[in-house]
Order: C-alpha cells, then structure tokens, then sequence
C-alpha cells in the first residue's frame, strides 16, 4: 500500500568547501580513499569537489525533503510534503529522526521510498547520524539485518528488474516514463555551489522538494495509477 510509504530525498555537501580547507590528517584521509578509483590526472582538490559531498565521511546532509500519500475527503491522491533543511546537521538529524518516530508510531509497517535510498540516501543517513554521536532508532538498526530483510521501495531497484549493473537517474527514468522532471533551476552537481557560494538554501529545499514529487509520480507509474495533480501537493512550512 502507498500508504505506508515514507518518502525521502536528501541534498548533501561537502564538510568543507575547499579541500584545502581540511587539516592534513584529513586531506591525507580524503587521498587515501580516492586515490585508486580515479584517474591521475585529477587533483585532489578537483575530485574534493567532485565526490565529497557524496561521500558520508567526508560530507553532511544540509536538507532533507519527507512526502507521504493520502486520500483527501473526496478520495482524491494527495502527497504532503515536509523539508528539514539546517546548516546544523545535528539538529536536522534530530528532527529527521523526531518525524520519523511520529510516523512509526501511527504505523509502525512504515516503509521508506526514494529513489536510489537503498545505497545512497538511506546508508548515508545511518552514517551522518552515528558521526554526530545521536542514537540510531530501531527503523534505521540496518546494518546486521539480511538484505531480504530491509524494506524499502526504491525506484531504481524496481527498474533495474534484476539487472544489478543497471544505473539510472532519477531525470532520466521521470523522462523516459514521460513525467514532468524536477531538474529546471539547479541539479545534483550544482548544489554544493549554491550552498557555500551562493548560500541560498532555500533554493536547494526548492529542488529536493521537486524530486520528491517526481519520486511520487514514478511510483504511481509503477502501480498504473494516476500522476499527481499539482493542487493535491502540499507543501507544510
């Protein structure tokens, strides 16, 4: 049932803008873990900029967007949406978690929906939480569970249909499913500029919200229901 569904997306960034901006302990950390996967052409400093706000050690969450689905009074689909975005990432992982709890405890068979959450958003999450020395809740106690045993309804593993070398991006799958797509201001390789250059977060609260709907609407794909009428999206301030 999509009723269950909670569905997240996440923006995140660097720790620091600059990759010089890190102590030595840190830099020499970053070198280390990139240092094999890409070519030697790119500097430090470059791939800072390219991965580091992909990666949970060395980056933060600076906003995430929550939707779920319901049924107004004339049995009409809505999605309500809600964003917690902070440049204290304690402090949105607290009220990340503090929504959570509210949702597990009206139903407790809740299950996370995104796109790609399975290995980015959701892991990511696990790791920034556990980095800001906050306690885990039991919704997000993954890591000794088996994989059939982690439920979440990822739009990318459904259209993989199996085919585990198979990438997709959200713009591309909302495109080739014939959905309106979310990426016309800013998209993923800009957010870090419009954080720490810009500082407008607003604008990447304004994104992540717009992926989420996308997100929605693939779902409805799936399950051959109708897309989301932009009056039924409500947006909770």
């Amino acid at each position: 049932m999509i009723s269950n569904l909670l569905l997240l997306d996440i923006e995140t960034v660097p720790i620091v803008q600059n990759f010089t901006d890190l102590d030595s302990n840190w830099q020499q950390l970053w070198i280390d873990k990139v240092n094999k996967s890409l070519p030697e052409n790119i500097t430090p400093e470059n791939s800072w900029k390219m991965r580091g706000g992909i990666m949970a050690e060395f980056g933060k969450i600076v906003c995430i967007s929550t939707g779920y689905f319901y049924e107004d009074e004339n049995r009409n689909q809505c999605f309500k949406i809600k964003s917690i975005a902070n440049d204290d990432e304690s402090q949105l992982l607290q009220d990340f978690t503090e929504l959570c709890n509210k949702f597990y405890k009206l139903n407790k068979n809740f299950i996370f929906g995104g796109h790609n959450i399975r290995e980015f958003d959701i892991p990511y999450i696990c790791r920034r939480i556990l980095i800001n020395n906050l306690p885990l809740p039991e919704y997000l106690w993954l890591h000794e569970r088996k994989p059939w045993e982690i439920k979440m309804f990822d739009t990318l593993s459904w259209w993989k249909f199996g085919d585990n070398k198979n990438y997709t991006s959200l713009h591309l799958l909302a495109n080739v499913l014939n959905i309106p797509t979310s990426k016309d201001d800013i998209d993923g390789s800009m957010v870090q500029d419009v954080y720490y250059n810009d500082k407008d977060l607003q604008r990447i609260v304004n994104y992540c919200q717009k992926d989420i709907v996308v997100v929605a609407n693939i779902i409805l794909k799936f399950k051959h229901l109708p897309l989301l009428k932009e009056s039924n999206v409500i947006l909770v301030k």
